[in-house]
């Protein structure tokens, strides 16, 4: 299953063993084993047999383990920083947003029954 896009994949399971690959794949590159990787990230041995296995983690612990493998960068460009898109800021004069706006109602106000 390796080297899938992950948007490729269908199911929880199979991003996490996707992730689990590509985590193994950069520990062998670095020429690292499962407990020096460990070390490096400050988890358990068993908690780096779990991710890479395609088990969930904490996110913690995976934020760890990308550190230490120097891909905490690529987290960066999975999920960029939020920003207000630029007609946003026309239209709010430069403020940021601070919720989301209120989604409108396909109902008229007033309440039927059923079919009525």
């Amino acid at each position: 299953m390796t080297n899938k896009p992950l948007q490729s994949l269908l199911n929880d399971d199979a991003v996490l063993e996707e992730i689990g690959l590509r985590l193994q794949r950069r520990r062998l590159d670095l020429e690292w084993t499962q407990a020096e990787l460990a070390t490096h990230a400050g988890v358990s041995k068993r908690t780096v047999e779990r991710m890479e296995a395609g088990n969930s983690a904490q996110l913690q612990s995976f934020i760890r383990a990308l550190r230490a493998l120097d891909l905490l960068p690529a987290l960066d460009e999975a999920l960029p920083r939020p920003g207000p898109r630029p007609m946003e800021l026309l239209s709010m004069k430069g403020e940021q947003r601070k919720r989301a706006p209120r989604k409108k109602s396909d109902v008229d106000g007033e309440w039927k029954w059923g079919e009525e």
